[in-house]
C-alpha cells in the first residue's frame, strides 16, 4: 500500500463521520453543546486514563515525550498569540486562532497515520501523546477558551479545576506508580475503553454539526494564519524541540515531530461551544476553529506525505 493510499485511508474515515453530522446538522437543530458537555466530563477522561494505563514504552521515554509535548504546546500558544495580536484580531477569535493553531489531532488522525508510518511505537508514542496534550488542552486550552472581558484570568484558571480529565490523569499516574493496573480483560477496563473509544466519533459528529451552521465564507478567509501555522510553523518548531530535549529513541521523536505538525485538533472546538462569548467581525469563535479543522484536514495531505517521507529518509531527525 502507497503512502498516499495510507494518508487516504487515514483522512477518509475522518471526514466521512463528520459529513454524517454535517448531513444531521443540515436537516435537524441539534444542541452541540451538550454533546461538548458529554465529551468533556465523560468519554474523554475515561480515554486518557486507559490510555496512561496501558502504554508499554518506557519511563524515561515517557517523561522526555511529555516535556517535548509541554514546551512545543507553549511556544506554539506564545506564537499564534504574538501573530494573533499583530494582526489585530481580538476575543472571541483571537483565542480561537490560537487553539486551532497550537493543539494538533493526534487523536483520531494522528494514531492510525503514526502506526502506518512507524509500526507499533508509532502508535504506542501517538497515544501518550494524546494523553499529555490532554491535560494541557484542558488547562492551557481552558484557559484560553474562556478568557475575555466578562471573565477574569483567575476564574479561567479555575475552571480548569473543575474537569475530571486532571483528576483522571493523576489517578493513572497513581495506579501505575503503585502497580495496581487493573487486568486490560476486566470489566472496569473494558468499560474503560468502551466508554473512551466513543470520544472520536462524538467530536467528528460536533465538528460536521458545527460546520453545517458556519459562515464558511467569512470563516475561510480568515483561518490562513492558523493553518500556516499549524501545518508549516508547528513541524519547524517540533524538530527543534526534540534537539533541545535531546530525545533518546528516534523512533519515538520522529514520530512527536509527525504528530505536532497533524492538523487543527476537534477538542478546541468542543472548547469553543463550551465557553461560546459571541462573535467578532461577524466569525464566532467555534466557526472559526471548525473552519480551520475542516481547511487544515485537506490541506494536510500533502504537506503530511512529504513530512512522512523526509522522517523516514532520516534527513531531519
Amino acid at each position: 500500500m502507497s503512502l498516499l493510499s495510507a494518508l487516504t485511508s487515514a483522512i477518509l474515515p475522518v471526514l466521512a463521520v463528520a459529513a454524517v453530522g454535517f448531513l444531521l446538522g443540515t436537516v435537524r437543530d441539534i444542541e452541540v453543546s451538550a454533546l461538548g458537555t458529554v465529551t468533556i466530563y465523560v468519554l474523554t477522561p475515561a480515554l486518557v486514563f486507559h490510555s496512561l494505563t496501558t502504554s508499554s514504552l518506557g519511563g524515561e521515554t515517557v517523561l522526555t515525550l511529555a516535556a517535548g509535548v509541554l514546551v512545543f504546546t507553549v511556544g506554539m500558544a506564545v506564537v499564534a498569540e504574538l501573530v494573533g495580536r499583530a494582526l489585530g484580531e481580538t476575543e472571541p477569535v483571537l483565542g480561537a486562532l490560537v487553539l486551532s493553531s497550537t493543539f494538533p489531532n493526534a487523536g483520531n488522525y494522528g494514531i492510525p497515520l503514526s502506526q502506518f508510518a512507524f509500526d507499533g511505537v508509532g502508535r504506542s508514542t501517538a497515544i501518550l501523546y494524546i494523553a499529555a496534550q490532554s491535560v494541557l488542552t484542558y488547562t492551557l486550552g481552558v484557559y484560553i477558551a474562556s478568557r475575555g472581558d466578562e471573565t477574569s484570568n483567575l476564574a479561567a484558571v479555575r475552571e480548569v479545576f473543575k474537569l475530571p480529565l486532571v483528576y483522571a490523569v493523576l489517578a493513572a499516574g497513581v495506579v501505575r506508580f503503585l502497580g495496581v493496573v487493573p487486568p486490560a480483560d476486566s470489566a472496569m477496563m473494558s468499560t474503560l475503553k468502551l466508554t473512551g473509544d466513543a470520544a472520536i466519533p462524538i467530536m467528528l459528529l460536533m465538528l460536521g454539526i458545527q460546520l453545517a451552521n458556519t459562515d464558511s465564507g467569512a470563516a475561510v478567509a480568515r483561518v490562513g494564519v492558523s493553518n500556516v501555522l499549524k501545518l508549516v510553523v508547528a513541524p519547524v518548531l517540533a524538530v527543534g524541540v526534540v534537539f533541545l530535549l535531546g530525545f533518546s529513541d528516534v523512533t519515538v521523536a520522529r514520530v512527536f515531530v509527525l504528530e505536532c505538525a497533524m492538523p487543527a485538533a476537534v477538542t478546541p472546538l468542543i472548547l469553543c461551544i463550551e465557553y461560546d462569548r459571541g462573535s467578532s467581525g461577524g466569525l464566532s469563535g467555534p466557526e472559526y476553529v471548525s473552519t480551520a479543522i475542516f481547511v487544515s484536514t485537506l490541506a494536510s495531505v500533502p504537506v503530511l506525505t512529504l513530512l512522512i517521507a523526509v522522517l523516514q529518509s532520516g534527513a531531519v531527525v
